[in-house]
């Protein structure tokens, strides 16, 4: 919209309506709070005041939560709700810089290595010919992030030599020795085809360790035990069927035990120091800050500007336009840029308005799960999306739209709007427990279990009805997969 609409311009200084809140949401702005604002700014900041959308049009007071027309505009544009803005592929805010330019330099002057170019500085150690060198430089290039080489040989030759059966031979020879030089680099495991191959290849540098360097000595056993399970299907591994692996292997239950551990603190995916994460940092929309007063704990709800667009109209252009209004002629340009104005005050409340209908719904949410505030996640009451929607007079689907992609940060931690809301479970008393609570105690009790013992999903919801929830193990089996942990066989030490 500031690149399309010429009256619309982005501020340095705060937004005109600063304080935002429910308080003020109906509030008009006052030109001498606006002057008073600006007082202290340069020359150049006073010839463009913020409240330009007030002088020149003091009727536009701004809308509160309930005003349906706000987000339609005044009818005379061809502008139409967007609940896209809402919704969950909305991305959260990826930083706080600002816009500004010389610190997006600064954080990228932190130069990040990828996995080719470690790769690709050590194979120009190597005395290679042309041939081999651009076979190694090739499959290199055909790493994926997590350092495997996912397409065999000779498919790698097939679609460099097509139909001609001697190139692709000696393609595929060309390719056979730079594999092996490239599994001899660093990272160890680097270029394996699969997850044994990473392994195994690991394995053996340890067992080339071992021969010179006394403090692997010991360990020998375990790694040639550890080698004899990498031959064997990886899903015995997965599993951890120490009796079979146990028969296949030839070894006592203490040494596969021992070699199990020892693969579980090998690295499965080499390249994966070398990716570059994107970093994704959450800026919350909200803010709540506990406050006492008179011996009262309260938590006092805030809108976080830094995330608030400084929207203003360009005071130069409309006071231009103000004093040509265009005859003749020029009369369709006039009506043209006149609702370009209009459309850029629109805009500007219309913003205003989203913000104020984010504090609403964030301001309710607090309200009622007020014991979160002061307790954590397990006083989490069940909250549904209807009846913060009922209580502030907003359709159901709105309330979605403005949960989705919103962050509130708390004392607890930042977390998404849509964290609050959660159904309920029964409980012996009656009442419901929230399932974002149950998650937590499950958690809990997960946290303190025995790791040789590790609790089941059934004594986990038995440990739920000891406290009154009735909860079913299937139910905890979704919950405990929902929280990424494990279950109890994956769980249990070796």
């Amino acid at each position: 919209m500031l690149d399309d609409n010429p009256f619309l311009e982005l501020g340095e200084e705060q937004a005109p309506r600063e304080e935002f809140g429910l308080a003020q949401s109906d509030t008009p702005v006052q030109r001498d709070d606006m002057e008073a604002e600006f007082a202290g700014g340069s020359a150049t900041d006073r010839s463009t005041p913020t409240g330009v959308a007030v002088d020149n049009d003091t009727d536009l007071a701004p809308l509160s939560a309930d005003d349906g027309q706000s987000w339609d505009g005044d009818g005379s544009l061809p502008m139409s709700p967007d609940d896209s803005e809402w919704g969950g592929e909305a991305r959260a805010h990826s930083n706080n810089l600002n816009g500004n330019d010389d610190a997006d330099v600064t954080e990228l002057a932190r130069t990040h290595q990828s996995l080719q170019s470690h790769l690709h500085s050590q194979a120009l150690a190597l005395r290679l010919g042309p041939e081999d060198r651009a076979a190694l430089q090739f499959l290199i290039e055909s790493l994926n992030d997590d350092g495997y080489l996912e397409d065999t040989l000779v498919s790698l030759a097939q679609g460099l030599a097509g139909d001609d059966a001697e190139q692709l031979e000696q393609l595929v020879h060309h390719f056979t020795v730079a594999l092996s030089l490239l599994q001899s680099m660093e990272p160890v495991g680097v270029g394996a085809r699969d997850l044994a191959e990473c392994l195994t290849l690991q394995l053996r540098v340890l067992l080339q360790r071992g021969a010179s360097d006394a403090a692997y000595q010991q360990a020998q056993l375990a790694v040639k035990v550890a080698l004899r399970i990498c031959a064997h299907p990886i899903d015995l591994l997965a599993r951890r069927d120490v009796k079979r692996l146990v028969q296949l292997c030839g070894a006592s239950d203490a040494s596969v035990r021992e070699a199990i551990a020892l693969i579980a603190r090998l690295e499965p995916k080499p390249g994966r120091r070398f990716v570059d994460v994107e970093r994704n940092i959450v800026v919350p929309d909200v803010l709540v800050v506990k406050t006492t007063k008179g011996g009262q704990t309260r938590f006092q709800v805030r809108l976080n500007h830094d995330v608030m667009p400084r929207l203003r109209v360009h005071d130069i252009y409309a006071n231009a336009l103000k004093l040509h209004k265009g005859g003749g002629s020029d009369a369709s340009n006039y009506a043209a840029l006149q609702q370009r104005l209009q459309e850029a005050r629109w805009f500007i409340k219309n913003i205003q308005q989203r913000f104020d209908t984010i504090l609403r719904v964030s301001s309710a949410i607090v309200e009622r799960q007020k014991n979160f505030f002061t307790h954590g996640a397990l006083a989490m009451r069940p909250l549904v999306l209807r009846e913060i929607a009922d209580e502030l007079g907003l359709h159901e689907s709105t309330i979605s739209r403005v949960t989705t992609a919103k962050y509130m940060a708390t004392p607890f931690g930042t977390f998404e709007l849509k964290y609050f809301f959660g159904s309920g479970l029964g409980t012996d008393s009656g009442g419901n427990a929230s399932s974002t609570a149950v998650r937590a105690l499950i958690e809990q009790f997960i946290g303190a279990e025995s790791k040789k013992k590790p609790l089941s999903d059934s004594q986990l919801s038995e440990m739920l009805k000891e406290q009154g929830i009735e909860c079913a193990r299937r139910t905890v089996a979704k919950y405990r997969e929902g929280l990424r942990i494990a279950t109890a066989s994956l769980r249990k030490a070796l």
